[in-house]
């Protein structure tokens, strides 16, 4: 539309800026892993993500403001898109864990440690940690990956009283949301926010998406069972596709990886919206 201003595209969020100085986020179908935007769109993507990303920011709203303005929005990006306020965004992705998994696995077999938070011995795969940890990464440029850091480089890098600000928020909307999902069925095993700060008042606020199967690891409850990889509602099926022997494709190729076939499309889409219906009791449609 002519009225809008394309200001950024992440891998799988396009930002335009409104004439009143608001933003418009809209999630795209796209999908990435390993770094790479994959050539494969996954159909009702963006609109599960805008729909479970207001429907927690509804449930948070009494943990911490969010940036969500309106929701009347272009008709060519109804469903999937929000209209919001303009934040000074802090440089850092804000993760809690409640379990370990991923990349804190890979540190935590180096160190006995995520991001320098030390952790029992004896944890295995899917182990959940005796308490919530605050786990940032920085930001990476699309192609790029976020690199797990200490809280001490966060401090360093937007200051210790807002570091510290951020900790408690990120562990308090991990906490609330772990216990949402849970009586829904779901574990939250770790997600990752981010938060900018208001210019009007000065106030920490949650923005882009949250929660989400793209932001979080969902397990479902009933099948959890630490040792191995845990079945999930998120975009590791997508990730396991790739890395089997079914994909042809190498991490350390150096090529792109190729299109997703149809069923694992299918099984994709299915996942996201299962999450969708589980946590929030609403039928998509």
């Amino acid at each position: 539309m002519a009225d809008l201003r394309h200001v950024y595209s992440g891998k799988v969020r396009d930002l335009f800026a409104l004439p009143d100085g608001r933003l418009l986020f809209v999630a795209s179908d796209r999908i990435s892993a390993y770094d790479h935007v994959l050539p494969t769109p996954i159909p009702d993507k963006g609109r599960v993500l805008t729909l479970l990303s207001l429907w927690w920011f509804e449930q948070l709203a009494d943990v911490v403001p969010n940036h969500v303005l309106s929701l009347d929005v272009p008709a060519e990006f109804a469903g999937r898109a929000m209209v919001c306020e303009r934040l000074d965004m802090f440089p850092v992705e804000c993760v809690a864990r409640g379990y370990l998994t991923g990349s804190g696995l890979v540190e935590y077999h180096e160190s006995g440690a995520v991001c320098g938070v030390p952790l029992p011995a004896g944890l295995v795969d899917g182990s959940r940690l005796p308490e919530a940890v605050f786990t940032p990464a920085t930001k990476a440029a699309v192609g790029e990956h976020d690199e797990n850091v200490s809280f001490e480089v966060v401090a360093a890098t937007v200051g210790a009283a807002e570091a510290a600000d951020l900790r408690r928020l990120t562990l308090e909307v991990y906490r609330r949301a772990e216990a949402v999902a849970r009586a829904r069925g779901i574990i939250v095993a770790d997600t990752k926010l981010e938060f900018g700060r208001r210019a009007a008042d000065g106030a920490i606020v949650l923005a882009d998406e949250v929660l989400t199967p793209d932001s979080s690891r969902f397990w479902p409850a009933d099948a959890w069972e630490p040792g191995h990889p845990q079945p999930s509602f998120d975009k590791q099926y997508v990730r396991d596709w790739l890395t089997s022997p079914a994909s042809g494709w190498s991490r350390s190729s150096g090529q792109p990886p190729p299109p997703l076939p149809d069923d694992v499309v299918e099984r994709t889409r299915a996942k996201y919206v299962e999450a969708y219906e589980r946590i929030t009791g609403r039928r998509f449609e």
